[in-house]
């Protein structure tokens, strides 16, 4: 911390400037799709659990760390640890099954048009997002309290969050067999979840070869805004990976800190960005709000004078 120390004002200016306008962009979408009923769709509502799993992922990290710098604190107690680590691993695997979600809706839209309103609707859509959040949770709580009964005999973590192989590193047994649990979970998972999203994306491509062109071009829009969202994600969990990889290669705490928070700031901040502009209908919805929220009245009048 002793870097991020020197430039603490800084790094505190950066970090409320981010959180800042993650929690305002989102929070305005999610009111969007809320609050207009043309938008209560499968794919609007899976937006919406998108922002709203970011907002909770970048309120475990942000307001921690803004205080830190202002406060030159250093220290965490191990329940607050656990629970920031609670916070995070729930943000990652619930940004992971959203994103399969998603792939599989815009598959059964695409390919399955005529059943698509029977297979997927909005009360099943808010029903499967309740019940993975709720298997998310019951998972990560039972590897969290494996996490929690371990002897720990070192207390400095080589990062600006707590994480479960940050933990799993300070425990006084092997760090291989510690993490085993967690890594089979989460490889059983990730691959389950890239092959779903691979299927649906790779049989969305075949179908839409048949399709006219306007048809063509509109289906690919759509594919390319969740592709774009799903690989700023995953670019993320590659540098955390790396992160892990070059822990005992010496590099600059900067470097480290950066590789780390990659999953949890760039999402937040450019899927909100994404979604609200390459979205037609979610676009236009939001520059309605913003022009009734008089604002276009004051552009004017700026351009007048």
């Amino acid at each position: 911390m002793v870097e991020l120390e020197k430039q603490k004002y800084l790094y505190f200016c950066l970090s409320t400037i981010v959180y800042s306008f993650t929690l305002i962009i989102s929070s305005v979408i999610i009111y969007a799709i809320l609050k207009e009923r043309s938008l209560h769709e499968p794919m609007y509502i899976l937006i919406a659990s998108l922002l709203f799993n970011e907002i909770i992922g970048s309120s475990s990290f942000f307001p921690k760390l803004m205080i830190d710098l202002i406060t030159s604190s250093k220290n965490i107690s191990r329940t607050e640890c656990l629970i920031q680590n609670l916070c995070i691993s729930t943000f990652a695997v619930f940004e992971m099954t959203t994103f399969t979600i998603m792939a599989y809706d815009r598959y059964l839209a695409i390919c399955q048009p005529l059943q698509y309103s029977m297979l997927m609707t909005s009360e099943k859509v808010v029903k499967i997002i309740s019940w993975c959040w709720g298997i998310t949770f019951v998972i990560l709580v039972m590897l969290l309290l494996l996490t929690a009964a371990l002897p720990l005999c070192r207390d400095k973590i080589n990062n600006i969050f707590c994480d479960n192989m940050s933990l799993i590193v300070l425990s006084c047994v092997n760090s291989s067999n510690s993490s085993l649990p967690s890594a089979i979970v989460f490889s059983i998972y990730f691959v389950t979840t890239i092959v779903v999203t691979a299927f649906s994306y790779l049989r969305i491509f075949f179908v839409c070869m048949n399709f006219s062109k306007e048809s063509r071009q509109k289906a690919v829009h759509t594919v390319v805004t969740h592709l774009l969202n799903f690989s700023v994600f995953l670019i993320g969990v590659f540098f955390v990976v790396l992160r892990y990889r070059l822990d005992n290669v010496t590099l600059p705490l900067t470097v480290h800190v950066l590789l780390s928070v990659t999953p949890l700031v760039f999402p937040a901040l450019f899927n909100p960005l994404i979604y609200g502009v390459r979205t037609h209908a979610l676009k236009i919805r939001l520059i309605q709000y913003l022009w009734k929220a008089n604002l276009g009245g004051k552009w004017k009048q700026i351009h007048m004078h």
